[in-house]
């Protein structure tokens, strides 16, 4: 009987080995590639990121928001390596010069048509999991967000993009989807 072809587990190694421009993500020794994003995405993430950014500076917030690309490690045993939308950081002592060491408190994932079972399953479970606080799945083509209020162990929340959403993890933010130029 032939032997089975053995599976290739991956590491962190392997990602920093990536050409130039090449993204990935490493969960458990797979990679998964990720492709470039659309405008649209691109669009979605700066406003989100600039909203955020600047809540927290006008109130002297202690948080930082970070888009991609940017390194989440999980986990100290770096099997889980991801580079969400956007991660926003409370805890200062878990960023060090290659990003993330543990979880963000809140992390913000715009679906791509290539990411849509990664972001709304996988990627849910791993920050759950971990520890995040609060989850955002923004998907474009269904112009949804889904509201994960980790911390609270409550139910998701749908919001449409009409919609002003209040971010859980502070007391004072709320985001109106409607200002999005798509």
């Amino acid at each position: 009987m032939p032997a089975l072809a053995q599976e290739r587990l991956y590491t962190i190694d392997d990602i920093y080995a990536l050409p130039d421009g090449k993204r990935a993500e490493l969960i458990d020794g797979q990679i998964f590639y990720m492709a470039p994003p659309s405008t649209k995405h691109q669009r979605i993430v700066s406003f989100l990121h600039l909203e955020i950014g600047n809540h927290i500076r006008s109130n002297g917030g202690a948080c930082e928001v970070f888009p991609a690309p940017f390194a989440v490690f999980l986990y100290a045993d770096d099997s889980k390596y991801l580079e969400p939308d956007l991660s926003v950081i409370c805890d200062k002592s878990k960023l060090d010069e290659h990003g993330c060491k543990g979880a963000p408190d809140w992390v913000i994932e715009i679906v791509s048509p290539g990411s849509r079972a990664m972001d709304y399953y996988t990627k849910l479970s791993l920050y759950r999991e971990a520890g995040v606080r609060e989850y955002w799945i923004v998907d474009p083509i269904k112009q949804t967000i889904l509201v994960y209020d980790m911390e609270h162990a409550a139910a998701p929340a749908i919001y449409f993009f009409s919609d002003t959403i209040k971010a859980n993890i502070y007391d004072n933010l709320e985001i109106n989807f409607s200002k999005i130029q798509l």
